[in-house]
């Protein structure tokens, strides 16, 4: 399986990328398979403005920066998202990523991870709903991480051992979505077409 970790927020003073690392770190331990981080930072994309939604439009000139980032997408089998809650809700520039994608994410696996007063509950709720328009498969287990990220999660993605014994915390359920997250990958790609569907 070949597992991206976007990490969906671009703010100054975020700490989900400390989520992200994290993620990654736990990910690295599932057998036959590669992780790559994927920062949005990283892909200054403009608001979407193309004047047909993506997934309809058979003669599609994108932006060179979207362009990247759906090339990057094709890449992988499977995908987390990492968003932080804000206003009941995930960000605003995973959102915008979201809606450049037409066929990337078809018949594939994407999980949810997401960090706020109520672990992100409402982000991964809202998430849930945009992921059939995009034509993916969301993994039922979600991992909500509850605590203050900056002072559980180290820089380079260590949790702290406290958390990490918790029989019940959010070690426990990022390993039991991670495992969810590569059963369904290992499935679909079976499954799935050389040649994704296009609705147009």
């Amino acid at each position: 399986m070949k597992l991206q970790v976007i990490i969906g927020s671009t703010r100054p003073t975020r700490v989900s990328d400390r989520l992200a690392k994290w993620v990654a770190l736990t990910a690295k331990e599932l057998p036959d398979t590669t992780v790559e981080i994927v920062d949005l930072k990283e892909y200054p994309m403009p608001f979407l403005d193309e004047s047909i939604s993506p997934q309809f439009n058979p003669d599609r000139k994108s932006d060179p920066i979207v362009k990247k980032w759906l090339t990057k997408l094709d890449e992988a089998d499977a995908y987390i998202l990492v968003t932080p809650e804000y206003n009941r809700s995930y960000s605003a520039v995973l959102k915008n990523a979201l809606d450049f994608i037409d066929y990337q994410f078809a018949k594939k696996p994407v999980a949810l991870v997401a960090h706020g007063t109520t672990g992100g509950a409402q982000a991964v709720a809202h998430l849930r709903g945009v992921m059939p328009g995009l034509l993916a498969v969301t993994v039922p287990k979600a991992t909500f991480f509850a605590s203050r990220v900056g002072e559980s999660i180290s820089e380079d993605g260590k949790l702290s051992e406290e958390i990490k014994a918790n029989p019940y915390g959010p070690q426990v359920a990022l390993q039991k979505m991670l495992e969810d997250t590569k059963w369904y990958s290992d499935a679909l790609a079976a499954a799935r077409p050389t040649v994704p569907e296009k609705l147009y």
